[in-house]
């Protein structure tokens, strides 16, 4: 635990936020400045600042998460649909904690997501694959 961390403070019980749901691994709860109405985070117990590259269980535990709690929040609010997000590095966020942010979406939400986009062209796209390909 990382005692200047707000997310592990909250993964062990300090702290006023709204936990939907936890278990040994991972902590799920409202973010306290929602994008939209079950704007959720889900963040692994232990303190550990890039998911990707974490361990297989505790990613894999993060997910399993992901997916029970969009379920329930699916039924509790009846989106329209989802938005679902993991960020990283120090250009992105405030807190170094992994995080997955799950937003549900309704139409008249003013949420926006919105990427820059170019065209991928076919000689750039084989080179870029090989590339990747190479690592894998």
């Amino acid at each position: 635990m990382d005692d200047d961390c707000p997310f592990c403070r909250i993964a062990a019980g300090d702290g006023p936020d709204h936990v939907l749901y936890e278990d040994e691994r991972t902590v799920a709860f409202f973010d306290r400045r929602p994008a939209a109405t079950g704007h959720t985070l889900v963040v692994p117990r232990d303190h550990v600042e890039e998911l990707l590259a974490s361990d297989a269980e505790t990613a894999d535990a993060v997910f399993r998460t992901v997916d029970a709690v969009s379920a329930a929040l699916e039924r509790a609010f009846e989106p329209d649909g989802f938005s679902l997000f993991h960020t990283s590095g120090p250009l992105i966020g405030t807190v170094d904690h992994a995080h997955v942010h799950l937003i549900p979406r309704f139409d008249e939400d003013d949420v926006s997501l919105s990427l820059p986009r170019g065209r991928l062209a076919a000689d750039e796209g084989n080179e870029l694959a090989a590339r990747v390909r190479e690592w894998l």
